[in-house]
């Protein structure tokens, strides 16, 4: 399995419709080394598990190529092209030792410089060089260097190649109808009473009549070839597509058409021939098909809006700061290590530490939170997040594609890129869709012909309609586009959905587990209570002689101590004496007094009494909390409560849970004491305590045995197993990187009402694409008979092929837009 590779959004060009990815999925599923393959129709991406030493992946990309279609390969990670402004070169001798000197440096594998537009191209790997030891090493040759064009993504990339291709379809689509428009007019304007100069009436000059047309329809569909380049070839090739059904429908309608005019200019019958001229169905079609590819495409363009918005959310620049000074360069050139200075209401440039200041920082965009969070020296901000208040100074950490913000991009563009099971009955169908399409309105013209005794020119019509009714993009169309409308609108709620797959269980979802620690609870001992017995000391100077002794402890609970004396801006002094008793607890002097604390046991072994304390201490204890016994001088002054605060959200997150029908379980390697506390405090009412780490996943397998499809929310290492091994992980973001890889689901910041989100987001999704399928279907099991003229023996209409045309361009068009309203879902 050395060999075995695997890559996410490989670009697939060419695919006019799910008839096409599906030839794609077949064709190379079948090849021998490939463990895997799915094509996104509405993404226009692959991903491939293929073992390279059986096939290599130009092979694969070859074979994709002989079925019509371009396999493009993901750039490398660590290449990357950087464009520069070079001024001051005068001569050919400059711009070859830039191109010298560059070219040596470590990690630069090409460099290029143009002497006429005073550009560089330089290509180098990331790991090795950066844009900003490229640009000193020309400033120190003696020339300026700036950025023109820091290397985009290949999302970048392909999001300018979309819009280009956009403007190009409008462009055709503007001319086609400025042919179409006419042709339409003088083919049926006298029909609808509309006035025609004589030269052109089919009454008085059928030829010029016909010839008119002819010369009309001739620029739509020299601007429309694209659908004869594409499908007589597929037709060829035995893997037919929707441009197949188009080219076969019009092109027929144009042959029998131009055959009329050669009768009509030979005078057999020219009056009768003008009559039975089709040039304006086969216009109009191309026009209208045309236009439903235009707003399809248009519709698609907004598919990925979430990862647009993402990306831009990025400065151009930063602001370093450098011996006191401030250098304004491109955020891409920034390096771990600079000092960064982001002033108020600027967005941080990348991720990092706060060195200086303090402020309050929108993070909307990390976790969906509207509220900004306080920050301070040495706590991290997140590049992208905006700085609302005070001045900061950051120390970048990391930078470029290993930010938080990138991370993220990737994970939704991944997710994007993939398929959910449901698709796969869409994705059958139209395998087989379009050649049984044809066969379909074959047999519909000829059964016109010979058993209905139709005339010719009418069963070409019905053969016509049927081919150009049917729609396979709409099928193909229905999954992806709600997945990836779904799933960027969840990462602007701070909710990342890895794949589709897990959207759709997640709708499915009856049994929600929880780890306590660090998911239901803060997972940061605090403490709760102190309580005074003596009227000596008071709370804070109890507080301030406690965390003096335990200072030195790497202890959790020690740590909660003084975490709170520096909270209440306590002077802590160093102990005169200090000594540790394993178990039990410390015993130390501190400006000349005598004190002890820890549990029950280490102050009753030193004869110290405890009854005033029995009652309050049980309390404590029955609400989950550690208790800690404090003694000065010998004498019990009080009592100190530690605890994992139960998270503010968490009994209403439990709730809605409920409301919402989900089975509510806690896992837990506390005390059931402890447990049951929390457990209570949520609202859940079933607890399974001193679970042991790898036992957790064990727990998991037994519910799913009971035919429950659970969801296992965690944050830690030792949640992985069972994040792992449930039908559906979601990992806490502020958990480590093995529990955030484990995980269907991340939570951003750890936020429990994600849970509620991601769940609901599920259902929504997968209702839309429900609809979206039904839409599909209902399209083409209800158009192809209409089109195919079973209505006409009752009495029915029959479908005219140009109206064919337009319902099929709609159903797409419908499928897309309905994708589309997810943009609005609001958690």
């Amino acid at each position: 399995m050395a060999d075995q590779k695997k890559i996410k959004n490989i670009v697939v060009r060419g695919m006019h419709c799910a008839a096409c990815s599906a030839r794609i999925e077949k064709v190379v599923g079948g090849m021998d080394g490939v463990a895997g393959v799915a094509v996104n129709l509405a993404a226009e991406t692959m991903e491939l598990e293929w073992d390279e030493a059986k096939v290599p992946f130009a092979d694969v990309a070859a074979r994709v190529k002989d079925l019509g279609f371009e396999l493009i390969a993901p750039a490398a990670d660590e290449e990357i092209t950087q464009t520069l402004a070079i001024s001051g070169m005068h001569c050919a001798s400059c711009s070859a030792r830039i191109e010298k000197v560059v070219g040596d440096l470590p990690g630069v594998v090409a460099a290029e410089v143009n002497l006429a537009t005073e550009t560089a191209r330089i290509v180098y790997r990331r790991s090795e060089s950066s844009p900003r030891k490229i640009r000193e090493t020309i400033a120190a040759l003696g020339f300026e260097a700036s950025a023109v064009v820091i290397r985009a993504s290949d999302f970048e990339l392909r999001q300018q190649e979309k819009k280009e291709e956009l403007a190009a379809m409008q462009r055709r689509l503007v001319l086609a109808f400025c042919f179409t428009i006419p042709l339409l007019y003088v083919a049926m304007g006298e029909m609808a009473g509309l006035p025609l100069p004589a030269l052109l009436s089919p009454h008085q000059n059928p030829l010029a009549f016909a010839l008119m047309q002819l010369l009309l329809v001739l620029p739509v569909m020299w601007l429309g070839r694209s659908f004869y380049l594409i499908g007589f070839p597929a037709l060829a090739r035995r893997s037919p597509n929707m441009d197949s059904l188009i080219a076969v429908g019009t092109g027929a309608a144009f042959v029998y058409s131009l055959w009329s005019l050669i009768e009509i200019a030979l005078g057999i019958d020219p009056h009768a021939r003008a009559m039975d001229l089709y040039f304006e169905s086969t216009g109009v079609l191309l026009a209208l098909v045309s236009l439903g590819k235009y707003l399809e495409a248009r519709a698609k363009s907004h598919t990925s809006d979430a990862i647009i918005k993402l990306m831009a959310l990025t400065p151009d620049t930063a602001i370093v700061l450098r011996d006191g000074a401030q250098t304004t360069m491109p955020t891409a050139e920034i390096e771990a290590g600079d000092l960064l200075l982001v002033r108020p209401g600027d967005r941080i440039p990348t991720d990092g530490v706060i060195e200086y200041g303090a402020s309050a920082v929108d993070e909307a965009m990390l976790s969906g939170e509207s509220m900004p969070v306080d920050k301070k020296a040495g706590d991290k901000v997140f590049g992208g997040t905006v700085n609302s208040q005070g001045e900061l100074h950051v120390r970048a950490q990391q930078t470029g594609e290993d930010t938080v913000l990138a991370r993220i991009v990737r994970m939704v563009q991944e997710a994007q890129g993939s398929k959910a099971p449901i698709a796969n009955l869409a994705d059958t169908i139209s395998l087989y869709f379009v050649p049984a399409v044809i066969v379909l309105a074959i047999a519909t013209g000829l059964v016109w012909f010979l058993i209905g005794d139709a005339p010719f020119t009418a069963s070409l019509r019905y053969f016509i309609a049927v081919l150009v009714i049917a729609c396979p993009c709409a099928m193909g169309l229905a999954t992806p586009t709600s997945i990836m409308v779904g799933t960027g609108r969840g990462a602007q709620l701070g909710v990342l959905v890895k794949n589709g797959a897990a959207l759709e269980t997640a709708a499915k979802v009856d049994t929600v587990i929880f780890d306590k620690t660090g998911t239901l609870t803060v997972g940061r001992p605090a403490v709760t209570d102190i309580v005074l017995f003596g009227d000596e000391l008071t709370e804070d100077e109890i507080l301030r002689l406690v965390a003096s002794m335990e200072q030195s402890s790497a202890h959790p609970l020690a740590e909660a101590i003084v975490r709170q004396a520096q909270e209440r801006n306590l002077a802590l002094v160093r102990p005169e004496r200090f000594a540790s008793l394993t178990g039990l607890g410390v015993e130390a002097k501190i400006d000349g007094r005598q004190l002890c604390f820890g549990n029950r046991e280490l102050l009753e072994s030193r004869g110290i009494a405890l009854q005033p304390a029995e009652e309050r201490a049980l309390a404590l204890a029955g609400a989950g909390k550690t208790v800690l016994y404090c003694a000065v001088d010998g004498r019990f002054a009080a009592i100190v409560a530690i605890a994992d605060a139960l998270k503010p959200e968490a009994g209403a997150v439990v709730a809605s849970l409920r409301t919402m029908g989900r089975r509510v379980i806690m896992l837990t390697g506390d005390h059931p004491l402890t447990a049951e506390s929390i457990a209570a405090q949520a609202g859940v009412d079933e607890v399974h305590a001193r679970v042991l780490p790898e036992n957790k996943a064990e727990r998991v397998a037994a519910l799913q045995q009971q035919g429950r499809i659970v969801a296992m929310v965690g944050d830690g290492i030792n949640d992985a197993p069972a994040l792992a091994r449930a039908d559906l992980g979601i990992a806490m973001g502020t958990g480590v990187d093995i529990a955030m890889e484990s995980g269907d689901v991340v939570l951003m910041h750890g936020r429990l009402k994600g849970i509620i989100t991601a769940l609901r987001l599920s259902r929504t999704v997968m209702r839309n694409i429900r609809q979206n399928l039904f839409w599909a279907f209902a399209f083409n099991v209800i158009g192809i008979p209409v089109a195919a003229g079973v209505l006409v023996p009752f009495g029915g209409p029959a479908l005219n092929p140009m109206l064919a045309g337009a319902a099929m361009a709609l159903s797409s068009v419908t499928v897309v837009s309905n994708a589309l309203r997810l943009r609005f879902f609001r958690g």
